[in-house]
């Protein structure tokens, strides 16, 4: 994980590349016309590609940032990861904050000993989470995460697109989307199939994980280029 002491290290600068289109689509210098462009949804067409990785990372680097904040959460409800990697009891998350009125959005955000890094948990499971991520509550909370803090980022860590309906549920309320892709493993046709669920997304970009090949900067340029801009974009992936 890129933890503050990997500052100068290949994988920060591989997060500074990805992070940095982000930020500037979340912080314009004017009006870009991306509601709630500050909430990112990270995901993958399928189980393994990385996502939780990519999101802890990300999450990781904009902490990094001077001036801003950031939130992750685990909104994979189905199998939630993060709170165990960071070692967090079991406990209050997403899914109480979003279904019991008596809990409030400061019961379920850890704080970490990482400045600007602030963590919120899955919760408790909830065997219709489809309909709860689906909800008004979830849109009245999408609405005051982006509108809280005008220096926060917020991640979500997704449920693959292609095995729970909760990723594209997600990803219509929030204002840009990563798609995790392992590299030589993922078939085409599977992701092709993943970026169709993600068609009224206007923001949506594309990160090659796990790849073997080297880092140049023409490679940092070419893999940037392949799959972030706008959905009209998106044939980019499909070539």
């Amino acid at each position: 994980m890129l933890v503050p002491e990997m500052a100068n290290s290949q994988l920060a600068e591989e997060y500074r590349v990805i992070k940095r289109p982000l930020l500037m689509n979340a912080f314009p210098e004017e009006d870009n016309g991306i509601d709630r462009a500050n909430l990112i949804l990270v995901t993958s067409s399928v189980p393994g590609e990385g996502k939780t990785f990519t999101a802890m990372n990300l999450a990781l680097s904009i902490a990094m940032e001077r001036e801003k904040t950031v939130l992750l959460i685990d909104a994979d409800v189905a199998k939630p990861s993060i709170g165990g990697l960071l070692g967090l009891p079991a406990g209050l998350g997403f899914t109480d904050l979003l279904k019991d009125k008596n809990v409030h959005f400061s019961d379920v955000v850890f704080k970490t000993d990482i400045p600007n890094f602030s963590l919120m948990p899955a919760g408790k499971h909830d065997r219709h989470s489809t309909e709860l991520l689906a909800s008004d509550a979830m849109k009245r909370l999408a609405n005051e995460l982006s509108a809280r803090y005008p220096d926060r980022i917020v991640i979500f860590d997704s449920p693959p697109l292609l095995v729970a309906t909760q990723g594209a549920v997600l990803a219509s309320l929030v204002g840009q989307v990563i798609l995790v892709v392992e590299a030589d493993t993922t078939p085409q046709y599977v992701v092709q199939e993943a970026v169709a669920k993600l068609e009224s997304c206007e923001i949506v970009g594309c990160v090659l994980n796990k790849t073997k090949k080297g880092f140049g900067f023409n490679y940092y340029g070419y893999l940037y280029g392949y799959g972030y801009g706008y959905y009209g974009q998106q044939q980019k992936i499909q070539e």
